[in-house]
């Protein structure tokens, strides 16, 4: 009976959603540093996959595909792209065109966080699915 529970528990929390802990100062002030906990919903990217520029959203790392990281949607397929605008890791100058099937993710403090400043683009497959609520 347990094993079940175990099974069923786990299909659901990685083909609907589940709490997840947010924790680290990259999405500061949306989330505190010392963590919170959020609401990831799975089932609504997949069954609704456009996303909207502003929208929070958890994905696999580009540089560790074992993280699972929350970032904030800048930009979207076609979009012109400043690449950074604080200047901190490439100069206010530099622009990119986010592809086709790729979106460009930020944290909200910039400071503080590994995003598309640095891995560029990220495709759209790695997104896992939406923040919908903070616990």
């Amino acid at each position: 009976q347990a094993a079940n529970f175990v099974c069923a528990f786990h299909l659901f929390k990685e083909n609907v959603g589940s709490p997840c802990l947010m924790d680290g100062p990259s999405m500061l002030p949306t989330f505190d540093a010392s963590g919170e906990i959020a609401v990831e919903s799975i089932l609504s990217y997949r069954l609704f996959p456009d996303l909207v520029r502003g929208e929070l959203v958890s994905l696999k790392s580009p540089f560790n595909p074992n993280r699972i990281v929350c970032k904030r949607v800048i930009g979207l397929a076609g979009d012109t792209i400043c690449v950074d605008p604080t200047g901190l890791k490439a100069p206010s100058t530099a622009h990119v065109i986010v592809p086709h099937g790729h979106v460009w993710v930020a944290g909200d403090n910039t400071s503080c966080s590994i995003d598309s400043r640095d891995y560029g683009p990220v495709s759209t497959a790695l997104i896992r699915g939406r923040i919908v609520a903070r616990v």
